[in-house]
């Protein structure tokens, strides 16, 4: 079978599931897993789907809003490389949000060991940062969302206006060089647009998948973001273009 015609009957399978196994494409094409692995990259440049740990979804099954144990198998080398990147901005002493998105998640494996304050709204970032001597863990409460592991609501974004946040780090679903940054939750939106504005130092980590995409909601634009961090898959001419808007860029 030619690779042309095999990827065919990979797209076909992902348009009727949302998301295809490496081992079970495999066993159904009769060819090996390490052939299926290349016809994901191949398909994965071409902009029709995203690999994950175990096989591939449908590029527009990341845009909708998936749960926190799938995002966190969604490109993990990419989100891992950006976090240890992330790390380095961090300074003694200071007031770091982090959100409750997968890639900030990966960030609390790479805190440095500074006395830090780590506000949050995600209870997962709280599990895996408690017990840690030199961090002040402060979690915002309000509303709990069951998928998204975090909390949510006016409680959640009363609690904000307490703080001086030094650096928040942050992804979203989407960035758009004219409409800014989006989810696809309107609550998970509206709560992070009330971080921005208490922020210092506003970060946006994204792997290449998510620039010059939009989801339903926006809640930042470029002007209000200081830095992105991406990955090396990143298209350079959005790069480019993000540069000019002011933003500082690194590629991890």
């Amino acid at each position: 079978m030619l690779p042309q015609e095999r990827q065919k009957q990979i797209l076909a399978h992902l348009n009727e599931t949302g998301n295809v196994r490496t081992i079970e494409i495999a066993a159904v094409l009769n060819v090996t897993d390490e052939t299926i692995r290349k016809d994901f990259e191949v398909l994965e440049k071409r902009g029709h789907l995203i690999r994950v740990h175990g096989g591939a979804v449908r590029l527009e099954k990341i845009r909708e809003e998936i749960s926190l144990t799938e995002r966190q198998l969604t490109n993990r080398e990419e989100k891992t490389a950006i976090a240890r990147v992330a790390a380095k901005r961090i300074q003694p002493n200071e007031t770091i949000f982090l959100d409750a998105s997968s890639t900030a998640l990966t960030l609390t494996e790479f805190l440095p060991d500074y006395p830090l304050t780590i506000l949050t709204n995600a209870l997962n970032v709280f599990t895996a940062l408690e017990g840690r001597p030199n961090l002040d863990l402060i979690c915002t409460g309000g509303l709990y969302d069951v998928r998204s592991r975090s909390f949510i609501g006016l409680i959640a974004e009363q609690s904000l206006r307490r703080f001086n946040i030094h650096r928040m780090f942050f992804s979203g679903s989407g960035l758009h060089l004219t409409r800014g940054v989006s989810e696809t939750n309107n609550r998970q939106a509206v709560f992070k647009e009330r971080v921005v504005a208490c922020a210092e130092d506003v970060v946006f980590l994204t792997d290449h998948t998510k620039l010059g995409q939009k989801a339903s909601f926006f809640f930042a634009q470029i002007s209000d973001l200081t830095c992105v961090i991406t990955d090396t898959k990143a298209d350079k001419t959005i790069l480019s273009d993000l540069a000019r808007s002011g933003v500082e860029i690194i590629e991890a």
